[in-house]
């Protein structure tokens, strides 16, 4: 029969208000109605309402979320991972600005001054989720993945900027590379991909050949990376795909 619309808002902590807007959009439209012309939520309709929900909850506006849940194309898992990837990073930004506000906090409390630095270096350039390798949740909470957050839980401050400093080495070596025309199956590039993948294995957690290989991946199907990757270099993000996964086909061999 499915659910009314108000047994949804209920359900799902949202106002019969805004499950009417939903319909008016055609961001989600219930799979059915009652005789009387109630709206009638099925199944699918309240797993489509996960997915909105999620995607408001990371601050998409609800044109995109339209656009991503309606398109015949979208993929629930790979939504899910994304949206799990997604959480974690601000998840962990969040850990940083509330270890900021803390500090804040204990200053105050001894009536000690903070430097302009100590002040503001949260709100920089340096973040360190963008070092946590959240495509391994694609396998699910894996003992690498809980090597990497037992790892990360570990560093401090100047661990950061020497990781920070290590993996931008890295990327200039691949960038520079792929200036160079050097294509991406050269032992010159797949050296540098090893250095990569060693570089994860030193900092969170023993990365194999194939977990290399997904992270590549990752590269290309996510377009934070893809944006990120091709600032430093258009083509970037694709060029280091390849080269993980040309140095992983070398590993194999």
């Amino acid at each position: 029969m499915g659910l009314k619309v108000s047994e949804v808002a209920r359900l799902a902590g949202v106002s019969v208000r805004t499950l009417h807007h939903y319909d008016e959009i055609g961001l989600l439209r219930p799979s059915g109605r009652s005789q009387a012309g109630y709206r009638l939520y099925a199944d699918k309709d309240l797993r489509k309402l996960q997915q909105v929900l999620f995607f408001k909850e990371l601050g998409f506006p609800l044109e995109e979320i339209q656009r991503i849940v309606n398109d015949r194309a979208f993929d629930l898992k790979a939504g899910l991972l994304m949206q799990r990837k997604l959480l974690t990073e601000k998840s962990v930004r969040l850990k940083a600005l509330i270890q900021a506000v803390d500090a804040a906090l204990e200053s105050l409390e001894r009536g000690t001054a903070m430097s302009k630095e100590e002040m503001f270096e949260v709100f920089g350039d340096f973040d360190p989720s963008k070092y946590e390798d959240e495509v391994h949740q694609r396998w699910g909470d894996t003992d690498a993945y809980r090597e990497s957050k037992k790892r990360a839980a570990r560093y401090r401050k100047q661990d950061w900027r020497k990781l920070k400093a290590e993996g931008d080495a890295i990327t200039q070596k691949l960038a520079a590379l792929l200036g160079a025309g050097v294509k991406a199956s050269d032992a010159r590039a797949m050296d540098v991909a090893e250095e990569h993948r060693l570089y994860i294995s030193r900092w969170f957690y023993p990365c194999s050949p194939e977990l290399h290989r997904g992270l590549g991946e990752m590269y290309i199907a996510d377009s934070r990376f893809t944006e990120n990757l091709d600032k430093v270099k258009p083509g970037l993000a694709k060029y280091w795909r390849d080269a993980n996964v040309a140095n992983a086909d070398r590993k194999a061999s």
